[in-house]
């Protein structure tokens, strides 16, 4: 299994929210692309980025000169999210070096448009499935929907989606532990898609149990910014058993 660490960013900081509050905002580095050369150094495989302005106004603020400078202090892939709800938008990030395009909100509101997508960018398109009780919710997790988390990540495995990122909004910077339950149920509805699981990490246990999931890698943020393991330990964890 692999693991990326995570970077969201507000204001060109480094920040984690609880639950996708926006007022729960807590600074970690005012140096974005230093934490992304760290984790390189580490031996981590990929970032994920997520721009929580452009995510909370639609698109129309942006951390892309932050973004930029991300991906010019790492030969990671880089994956970003937050606000991507046009092609236009998915090409203006190619253009700045991603590697992946992560988008949420466009698979309730446009599927039409990330089907597209998944088609004019073969195996570059993330898409977010972010789930409260089983249901998604876009808009920067503000807008609740009476979607089924599974038959839209199924959705989006049909039509061509590079992975699903799976989140439970309930546990996302709580270190409450992961939902397996609802990530095992996914990883099964939509193999061989990939299924990329996020929120409630805390313990390097989390790591073992997610394997079991059949999830292929685990976004971790906020147990990383807190101290309670390292990515180094993180990726060491998550190759153990590996063939």
């Amino acid at each position: 299994m692999l693991v990326f660490p995570a970077i969201d960013l507000m204001n060109g900081q480094a920040v984690r929210l609880q639950q996708g509050r926006r007022d729960s905002a807590k600074v970690y580095s005012s140096n974005p692309p230093e934490l992304a050369r760290a984790f390189a150094a580490a031996g981590a495989p990929r970032l994920h980025v997520v721009d929580l302005d452009a995510a909370f106004t639609g698109g129309t603020q942006n951390n892309h000169e932050t973004i930029k400078a991300i991906l010019a202090a790492t030969t990671m892939d880089v994956e970003v999210g937050g606000g991507v709800r046009t092609l236009e938008a998915c090409e203006r990030l190619f253009a700045l070096g991603a590697r992946f395009a992560v988008m949420g909100t466009a698979a309730i509101k446009t599927p039409e448009l990330v089907a597209e997508a998944c088609r004019r960018f073969p195996k570059r398109i993330v898409v977010a499935v972010d789930a409260r009780e089983g249901k998604v919710a876009i808009e920067g997790w503000i807008e609740d929907t009476k979607s089924d988390a599974l038959d839209v990540g199924l959705a989006v495995a049909q039509a061509g989606a590079a992975a699903v990122l799976y989140t439970d909004i309930g546990r996302d910077g709580m270190r409450s532990g992961p939902n397996l339950e609802a990530t095992a149920r996914l990883a099964a509805k939509i193999a061989p898609c990939a299924v990329i699981a996020s929120g409630g990490m805390a313990r390097l246990e989390d790591i073992d149990q997610v394997k079991t999931t059949g999830a292929q890698a685990v976004v971790i943020g906020k147990a990383i910014y807190e101290g309670m393991f390292t990515v180094a330990q993180a990726l060491a964890r998550a190759a153990q058993g590996a063939t």
